[in-house]
């Protein structure tokens, strides 16, 4: 249901802006939704959109993707792994939502809230510069990481204890 309703917002959309809604973007559309939170790249995208439609190639694939992002239905990010991935957009929000990168198992959570609405408002006073958009991502060690870094530690300290 959820699927439908935010499929049928970026229809029209697309139809706001002069594009119908081939059936190469309605599947690489699904693909997106179906996998909101994996923020895939563009080759996993196609992967993911080739099994449901074969013949399409990865060029139709990247020229979808960069439409989307063109009309600020996706968002293309890079979270330092040297891939660039796709983020949907939340359709009731200005702004990107933000993250939380765990820069040793690559994990990305996502911040829903819009912690810098307050600061927008203080840049345009104080600077006279409107901002019509914004990313922030954090970048640091998650708590799976940083607990396994402590119990190998406390392991170690065993070992040595012992030696």
């Amino acid at each position: 249901m959820i699927l439908t309703e935010q499929l049928n917002r970026i229809k029209e959309r697309l139809k706001s802006k002069g594009y119908k809604l081939t059936p190469q973007r309605e599947t690489t559309i699904r693909v997106l939704l179906q996998h909101e939170k994996d923020h895939l790249s563009a080759e996993e995208v196609f992967l993911l959109v080739k099994e449901q439609f074969p013949e399409i190639g990865m060029a139709t694939v990247y020229r979808v993707l960069d439409l989307l992002n063109e009309l600020h239905v996706v968002q293309k990010v890079n979270f330092g792994d040297g891939a660039a991935r796709f983020d949907l957009r939340q359709a009731n929000s200005p702004h990107l939502h933000h993250h939380l990168i765990c820069t040793e198992c690559g994990n990305v959570e996502e911040i829903m809230d819009d912690w810098l609405l307050p600061l927008e408002k203080r840049i345009e006073r104080e600077y006279g510069f409107t901002v019509t958009d914004h990313r922030l991502d954090f970048q640091g060690i998650c708590t799976e990481c940083r607990v396994k870094e402590r119990d190998k530690n406390k392991s170690n300290n065993k070992c040595k204890a012992v030696s």
